[in-house]
């Protein structure tokens, strides 16, 4: 328990309320950066993805949930560009959690077990055009690292990214 959240796992049977949650994340707050069309194909490729990610077991995927519904979940894994550092590469809450908590304590819970998992730093990646994101980032303690990056989402236009990082020691 952090707060009033629980902090657990996902498993393998969690796969539609991970996608439930990024889809509706992403459907409140990315539709100003894409196409109607293919913002729509984005949305439902998220909803459904998750059960084959979950079942890789590639990711380290956990949820925060209150009284027993899941509203926000995190992904990471050992950074693919730095050696010994946790690459986060996905932070969402569904939009019915947006300012209760949910991603506050999935965060605390999500570098505890960064910390555990023996990474002594963490990084991740942010839409340069999403201030409430970077905000929230800043407010837990990450950092801009300086490092940008232009990232295409499928639909042939890149969108910049920004870069923040965290020391976890």
């Amino acid at each position: 328990m952090i707060g009033d959240f629980e902090v657990f796992p996902a498993g393998p049977g969690d796969g539609g309320v991970v996608g439930e949650i990024h889809a509706e994340s992403w459907r409140a707050a990315y539709a100003e950066f894409f196409s109607p069309e293919f913002f729509a194909q984005a949305v439902e490729r998220r909803r459904g993805r998750w059960h084959r990610v979950l079942a890789e077991g590639e990711q380290t995927v956990l949820l925060a949930a209150s009284e027993g519904r899941p509203l926000a979940y995190s992904a990471f894994a050992p950074s693919a560009t730095r050696p010994g550092a946790a690459e986060i590469l996905g932070f969402y809450a569904h939009p019915d959690g947006w300012g209760g908590g949910a991603a506050s304590a999935l965060m605390a819970g999500s570098l505890q077990r960064i910390r555990q998992d023996g990474f002594g730093r963490v990084h991740l990646w942010t839409l340069r055009g999403t201030p409430r994101s970077r905000r929230f980032y800043t407010k837990c303690g990450f950092a801009e690292s300086g490092a940008g990056r232009s990232h295409d989402y499928g639909d042939g236009n890149p969108i910049e990214q920004v870069e923040y990082e965290l020391a976890l020691d």
